[in-house]
């Protein structure tokens, strides 16, 4: 079973208007509101490439109640810790530029927190568990160091999608897979990372610090998968970006859930690379239709 982790979601009210008048009165020309986190959209894209999966992590109050029921709706198994205070809302305001503004969301206690260990310590050899994102400001700095060393006493595969220090902490423990992108990479080697190639070296380093599988991606220049046996380059497809948000997110779901289809690390990767273009190409999360459509556009070559 495939577990998603995401310690601060958010209930992401998205509102489209033609621009932004600061200061004066505004109206929509369209408005939606879906559950968000990175975890959550991890989910959600497993769901769409029929691989199951469990949302864990933790909701409060009405706005944590929609999003358990809408998961629900769409057929996603949730089994959040429920906390005081309300989940967040975060507000994209979608106009000539994209404006988000995000909330800091509920206090975590430590009883909280005690319990979303317990739900991890159930997990086993045959499970995957991603951990995506940032962590709430009122948890403890080494809460994925936390996590992961109850993973690496069960046997459990984890997959860790976050950046700097929370990233750095975890390799020492194996992560399965991680997935920075060039800048977030070239920001733990202090440097600037423009090219594939020049992705490779730095993210074989993190292999010898302990990770077993490194995605690069650099948007439309492609994306690197390095790893002790290989490393390979991948084009991406042609196409006009509509929206960012998610398609990380959706790498990291077309990557695990091809690999627990296929156990295949090339296959996996072809996959991640078309369905993160798929979304990045959408309003909303990748379809199984866009992500086909794709696919052939996808080469890759080894180095």
């Amino acid at each position: 079973m495939i577990y998603t982790v995401t310690l601060n979601p958010s209930l992401d009210y998205i509102v489209e208007l033609d621009q932004v008048n600061v200061g004066g009165l505004n109206r929509t020309k369209n408005e939606t509101k879906l559950p968000g986190g990175k975890g959550i959209n991890v989910s959600q894209v497993l769901k769409r490439l029929d691989a199951d999966s469990k949302a864990l992590g933790f909701i409060g109050g009405f706005t944590g109640e929609y999003i358990k029921k809408m998961l629900e709706s769409l057929e996603i198994s949730t089994d959040f810790v429920k906390v005081n205070e309300d989940t967040r809302i975060n507000v994209k305001l979608k106009a000539d530029t994209e404006t988000e503004v995000n909330a800091k969301g509920p206090a975590i206690s430590e009883e909280n927190f005690e319990a979303l260990k317990g739900k991890i310590r159930r997990l086993t050899s045959e499970d995957i568990l991603v951990l995506a994102g940032s962590i709430p400001s009122t948890m403890p700095a080494d809460t994925y160091e936390d996590l992961v060393k109850i993973c690496s006493e069960t046997g459990t595969k984890f997959v860790v999608d976050a950046e700097g220090e929370l990233l750095r902490k975890v390799l020492p423990f194996k992560p399965f897979l991680i997935k920075p992108n060039h800048h977030e990479l070239g920001d733990l080697f202090d440097t600037v990372i423009t090219t594939p190639e020049e992705a490779i070296p730095y993210g074989r380093e993190l292999i010898n610090q302990g990770a077993q599988n490194v995605i690069v991606s650099l948007a439309e220049k492609g994306a690197v998968l390095i790893n002790q046996e290989m490393a390979l380059i991948s084009s991406v497809p042609k196409g006009e970006v509509k929206s960012s948000v998610g398609a990380g997110d959706s790498m990291v779901a077309g990557f695990i859930a091809t690999y627990s289809k296929t156990n295949s690390i090339e296959e996996a990767f072809r996959f991640s690379v078309a369905s993160g273009s798929a979304t990045a190409f959408s309003i909303g999360l990748c379809t199984p239709e866009k992500i086909d459509s794709l696919l052939p556009q996808v080469n890759l070559q080894q180095i």
